[in-house]
């Protein structure tokens, strides 16, 4: 009798256990379809990469107030990361770039972004720092019309990595 249970639940927990394990694995499935579905549902996708000349291959870009806006950042270069990391940053109208360069320099644990209030404030999106073949999709909606820079703000790339979003009145 003994024996029959112990095989009862060993047979019950090895039919049970893949139950538990897909569950888990469709509600992460699940979370992740509703996120790549948010994404997909951009009125607008660009692509934009960074190398490692410190260029990127997109200096303009033209939107819509309004827009969900993707754009799909990708380090095409070869350097290391700690030598010719990338990020992108979108910036509101009329920043000073220079500044908040400057500002983000040592902020190094956070991507290169700055990390005082004021110069947070400023920006409208940004990328992680992506080394070699890494690429990052952000998400945001376009504001008012305007022009809107864009930079890569890791240490000295900015007076090179730059270029203008315009954003066009409805």
């Amino acid at each position: 009798m003994k024996k029959n249970i112990i095989k009862s639940l060993t047979v019950a927990s090895i039919v049970l256990s893949p139950i538990s394990v897909f569950a888990d694995n469709y509600e992460e499935a699940k979370a992740a379809a509703e996120a790549t579905k948010a994404v997909d549902t951009a009125d607008v996708t660009i692509t934009i990469t960074g190398n490692d000349t410190m260029q990127f291959d997109t200096k303009a870009f033209e939107v819509t107030e309004g827009q969900t806006v993707k754009v799909i950042f990708k380090n095409t270069g070869n350097l290391p990361k700690a030598a010719m990391g990338h990020n992108i940053v979108i910036l509101k109208p009329d920043t000073d770039i220079a500044k908040l360069a400057m500002s983000a320099i040592s902020a190094k644990e956070n991507n290169y972004l700055p990390t005082a209030e004021d110069g947070k404030a400023l920006i409208v999106a940004a990328s992680k720092v992506l080394g070699p073949g890494e690429e990052e999709a952000i998400t945001f909606t376009a504001g008012a019309a305007g022009e809107y820079p864009y930079i890569c703000s890791f240490p000295g790339h900015f007076s090179l990595m730059k270029g203008m979003m315009t954003v066009k009145a409805k």
